[in-house]
């Protein structure tokens, strides 16, 4: 019958020449449906005013970002006798306090975007599992179509 006519084979080639082979997927390029959708709240706390909105879908952090911070001792606090507290002291107080909050505040905003990254991070691993579970059920029917095929025909 017409389904079982023979493509024409190319000597030294393995496969037909106008078989319908896919070229390679770039890994990155994948596009996989993932229901996230971050809090406005959450990706506010995670962006810094002015500047755009955070993506954690594009967001990547290097191993250095990601390195557990070492717990650091505070200095003990050394008592300063109001006598001493002249305007330089008070001057030195307020730009360290500034200082302090902006440090803080960076961490903050670290911490805010690595955890929004980390819980799309999860959502994506887990619609990639579910897709790479359904192509390998999919992998699966198509083998043992083959092996029907190849048992009664013959190997392709």
């Amino acid at each position: 019958s017409a389904h079982q006519r023979k493509l024409p084979v190319v000597p030294g080639q393995l496969l037909p020449a106008n078989r319908n082979t896919p070229s390679p997927i770039d890994p990155d390029t994948i596009q996989v449906p993932v229901g996230y959708e971050p809090d406005p709240a959450d990706l506010a706390l995670s962006s810094i005013p002015g500047q755009e909105m955070f993506d954690p879908r594009k967001r990547k952090f290097s191993e250095e970002e990601l390195k557990p911070q070492p717990m650091i001792k505070k200095a003990r606090k050394v008592f300063i006798p109001d006598d001493l507290k002249d305007d330089k002291y008070w001057a030195r107080r307020r730009k360290n306090n500034m200082a302090a909050k902006r440090s803080r505040d960076a961490r903050r905003l670290k911490e805010n975007q690595i955890a929004i990254r980390a819980s799309f991070l999860e959502k994506e691993n887990s619609a990639l599992r579910q897709e790479v579970a359904d192509l390998r059920k999919e992998l699966g029917k198509c083998k043992n179509i083959l092996a029907k095929y190849e048992a009664r025909h013959g190997p392709l």
